[in-house]
Parts: C-alpha cells; structure tokens; sequence
C-alpha cells in the first residue's frame, strides 16, 4: 500500500463520510461548469478500488477540458492530487481518480458508447 493510499484509508477511518463529502463536491463544482446529466453511483458493495463514481456529459471536448481543469485546480489548492488522469489530450472521455471518487467527464457520443450506468446498473444512485 502507498503511502498515499495509507493515508486515504486513515481518512476513511477518522471521517467514514468524507468519501461521499468529496462526491458531492466533485459533483457540485462539474455542475457549476455546466456539466450535464450528472449521475453518482455508490460502487462501496461493489467494487474496492473506490466508494464513488460521477459520470459527468460535457457538450464538446472544451467544455470537458474546463470541467476538468476546474476540479482538479479547486482540489489541489486543498492538496489534493488524483492518483490518475486520463484521456485529457483528447477529451472525448476525461477521468480524474481521487482514490474514493472517480470523476468521468463524457462528451455525448463517449457517454452514449461506453455507457457505465449501464454496465453498472446493479449500483445504487447517490441524490444529489
């Protein structure tokens, strides 16, 4: 276990509802960019490699880049790095991993393709 995966589960222990604190706020700050058709699912009887998932649909490739930008500048001012990126080249399909929330920013055609609510349909949804 890294030390930062260490550190994430001593969160966890000390704060059980911080994980879902950091959904709700990573789900906030897409919807200010104008993120559309926001979707939490709540993958902790799932899966264990995070608690959370935001599926997030961007207009265009822009947009999807300044939903991105815009959550990982607001989390690391509070020193918070994603344990991964990927696809922010292209911006098609855009994820963010902050270990207890995957943040995935979709255009349309990418959300409509890969289709994760779909593929986890069994996973409860988080309102918001």
């Amino acid at each position: 276990m890294s030390e930062r995966e260490a550190a994430v589960a001593r969160t966890r222990e000390e704060q059980p509802d911080a994980p879902e604190a950091l959904t709700r706020r990573i789900a906030a700050m897409a919807d200010e960019k104008l993120g559309e058709d926001i979707v939490v699912l709540d993958m902790r009887e799932l899966v264990s490699y995070t608690d959370f998932l935001v599926l997030v649909t961007a207009r265009n490739e822009r947009l999807a880049k300044a939903i991105i930008d815009d959550v990982h500048i607001q989390l690391k001012a509070e020193g918070m790095l994603p344990s991964r990126t990927e696809g922010v080249q292209e911006a098609r399909w855009v994820l963010l991993d902050y270990l207890d929330c995957v943040l995935h920013v979709f255009v349309p055609e990418a959300r409509e393709h890969y289709r994760l609510e779909q593929l986890w349909g069994e996973a409860p949804r988080l309102e918001l």
